[in-house]
């Protein structure tokens, strides 16, 4: 057995233990002899036997080997490869109990990164959605070959092995039945499947996306190269087989990466984007467009920040990464100006055209970080009363930070997809703003991520 110095739990050590908690992902945690512990699979209040895997100088990671006190909560997954993909951490806990425990994690972020008083604070209750499963709008599934028989899906946990998915219990069933049709054509016509190791054949990947409002689907094919065998056939077959598609796109991606997308798309069929409606706007998809996964959720998510931002058509508001700019059109109709930026210049593109479409002339969208732009619009006397943020898990950036605590908008929205960066930004703003409240969104059920939307204020005397 090895033991790594000051620790006192060896590798393949066998020990009882308590799950505490879950991790932000997803993860049991327990302590033994004051080690902290992660356990995958395990769930709070359960007694478990489990085999040290890994050792690190502050906490080990184990397996389970035998469950002795089982959660009442645990349930059996849905999914059959779900202890193998990893797409999917909690499909073994009552739905209701996730939700629970994504509020869990959020208190825990607050505790951990921030000095604030975290039994005087709001934190709702998460929410979540009717029918848990079945909601993902776009799949991304890696191709292989093994024995003639073309494979589709993701790569297993903490490993390069594909996992072979016929059925993702959370992709919506027009995006499973595209990737299957799509599979099988490409085995029938021989195309040669891309294999990593000797960089040789053409089809990395299929990317399936619906516009669940409008039934409409897009293709994208993934290829080592820009030639195609028999692409004519390959088309025929996917608009034969596939009525609801309306657009299939060819994207080039030559490089070893584990990026999906490379640089340079080429339209194959129909239109280049498919629609999507949300609520009473209308979004065109291009093959590369970001939107967002969950579009049941995702009104639920807006109308929180609507709620949040509580305007009263006098408000100058700035959408913060605004991307395509659906945040800032969803308040739109109840701000005198909306301005938003964002670093992908086609976002900002998008965004205008958006904005143009559904007849907004309070609108003004620029490319360039938020941090940059901000103080030059505050400079020629453009002051906003409410910021609105959705950064990427990792946060805010630093000068952004300062310059809102500079800038003081009188209300600050905070989207976050990462309850851990989300606490220690409001650490930092907690100077000069107050939260109100959080309000936790079950963004992708069965995963360990929650969404939060905070609300703060800034304080009398700033």
């Amino acid at each position: 057995m090895k033991t790594e110095p000051g620790i006192k739990i060896q590798l393949n050590q066998t020990f009882p233990l308590t799950i505490k908690r879950l991790g932000i992902n997803g993860e049991g945690v327990g302590y033994f002899k004051k080690q902290v512990v992660f356990v995958p699979g395990a769930l709070p209040g359960e007694e478990v036997v489990v085999e040290a895997t890994k050792i690190n100088p502050k906490f080990a990671e184990a397996k389970i080997k035998k469950i002795r006190i089982k959660s009442p909560y645990r349930v059996q997954p849905l999914c059959p490869v779900y202890d193998q993909c990893g797409g999917c951490q909690l499909q073994h806990l009552h739905y209701d109990q996730q939700l629970k425990e994504k509020r869990d994690i959020v208190i825990q972020s607050l505790e951990r990164h921030t000095k604030l008083a975290i039994d005087k604070l709001d934190i709702r209750e998460t929410i979540g959605m009717e029918n848990p499963w079945g909601y993902r709008n776009k799949s991304s599934f890696q191709v292989a070959q093994l024995d003639n028989k073309v494979l589709a899906g993701l790569y297993g946990l903490n490993s390069h092995q594909l996992i072979d998915i016929e059925q993702c219990a959370v992709q919506h069933s027009l995006t499973n039945e595209a990737t299957a049709k799509v599979k099988q054509i490409l085995e029938e016509l021989r195309i040669p499947i891309y294999n990593e190791k000797s960089r040789k054949g053409i089809i990395r990947t299929i990317v399936t996306r619906v516009g669940v409002q409008t039934g409409e689907l897009q293709i994208v094919l993934i290829t080592s190269q820009k030639e195609i065998p028999k692409i004519e056939i390959i088309i025929e077959e996917i608009q034969k087989r596939l009525p609801n598609v309306k657009s299939v796109v060819q994207n080039i991606n030559g490089q070893k990466t584990s990026l999906i997308f490379g640089e340079e798309t080429v339209p194959l069929a129909g239109e280049e984007f498919i629609q999507e409606t949300l609520g009473d706007l209308q979004f065109e998809l291009s093959a590369r467009t970001f939107f967002q996964l969950n579009p049941v959720q995702t009104i639920k998510l807006y109308n929180e920040v609507k709620k949040a931002a509580a305007l009263t058509g006098k408000e100058k508001v700035v959408d913060a990464y605004c991307g395509v700019g659906t945040i800032g059109l969803w308040l739109a109709n109840q701000a005198v100006e909306i301005r938003g930026m964002d670093v992908i210049p086609e976002s900002i593109e998008d965004a205008k055209k958006n904005a143009k479409r559904h007849g907004f002339t309070n609108t003004k969208y620029v490319p360039g970080k938020a941090e940059e732009v901000l103080p030059k619009w505050v400079k020629k006397g453009w002051k906003p009363d409410v910021v609105v943020v959705d950064p990427p898990r990792t946060g805010l950036d630093g000068q952004l930070l300062q310059t809102i605590l500079q800038v003081k908008p009188e209300k600050l929205i905070y989207v976050s997809c990462n309850p851990s960066t989300l606490a220690k930004d409001i650490q930092t703003l907690s100077s000069k703003y107050e939260v109100k409240y959080i309000q936790p969104v079950d963004m992708f059920p069965q995963t360990a991520h929650v969404e939060c939307i905070s609300q703060l204020i800034l304080k009398k005397g700033n």
